[in-house]
């Protein structure tokens, strides 16, 4: 009967083959998620900007309609002005109200100036507009292309990967908690994501470091989880070589 370090062993390396799988058809894509995750927040960043041109440009049309009602508004006020001109009865009278009504043209000149530059900001937003769709066109023809390809990877390994998961979910109920914290936080560290290797002849299988015999014999024991003093990977199990014997020469007959 397997002693519980041993059971431990078997189904944390179990856990390792099944993860080893899974990155094996993740590998196969590539940077393809994280090229169309990149364009998916690129183009959302490109959107958020058009979306503050054309909140500027309805600011700006809001303002030529505000400037426009000032002008109607003072051109409604000059010609009443010019009315009371005609019915002054004094000089004072007659110097203020022309008064007003140059402050009322100073008003509309003012105005006509605001909407001209608020028309020329509108013009440039609407250029940067333009200017941004077609950078938006671009990546988004760009993301719908790896899409496409990612699709047609994922679709090809959807029934392995989804098989292996579930294999996953079962393989890792196995294990304690405290040591999936371990082998996660050696995988996350690992470039291969190798957490628990053999010892193949004679070395680490994780960073081929050497294991002296004595590490191996108790290794082989699993009478406790030794990691490998280098790496830090948890050390499963020796494999053993298979030395192939020569294969005997025939004698020639003597003729």
């Amino acid at each position: 009967m397997e002693s519980p370090v041993a059971q431990k062993l078997e189904a944390i390396l179990n856990l390792q083959n099944i993860d080893s799988r899974l990155d094996a058809i993740f590998k196969v894509r590539g940077a393809l998620p994280e090229e169309v995750q990149d364009l998916e927040d690129e183009i959302i960043g490109y959107e958020t900007r058009l979306n503050k041109f054309n909140t500027d440009i309805e600011a700006k049309e809001a303002e030529i309609k505000k400037n426009k009602d000032a002008i109607k508004e003072s051109e409604k006020l000059i010609k009443k002005y010019q009315e009371q001109q005609m019915n002054v009865r004094n000089n004072r009278e007659y110097d203020a109200i022309t008064k007003e009504l140059e402050l009322q043209d100073l008003e509309i000149q003012v105005s006509k100036k605001k909407i001209a530059e608020a028309q020329v900001r509108i013009e440039e937003k609407q250029q940067d507009i333009a200017d941004l769709k077609e950078i938006l066109d671009d990546r988004q023809n760009d993301l719908d292309q790896k899409k496409g390809e990612l699709d047609t990877i994922v679709a090809e390994s959807e029934s392995d990967e989804k098989k292996l998961k579930t294999e996953r979910e079962k393989a890792a109920k196995k294990v304690e908690d405290r040591l999936i914290k371990s082998y996660d936080k050696i995988r996350n560290n690992a470039k291969n994501g190798l957490a628990v290797v053999l010892v193949k002849r004679g070395a680490c299988g994780g960073c081929f470091n050497i294991v002296p015999p004595q590490r191996q014999a108790e290794i082989r024991e699993r009478k406790k989880i030794i990691v490998c003093e280098h790496c830090g990977r948890i050390l499963a199990g020796v494999e053993d070589e298979i030395v192939e014997e020569p294969t005997p020469k025939r004698k020639r007959s003597k003729a």
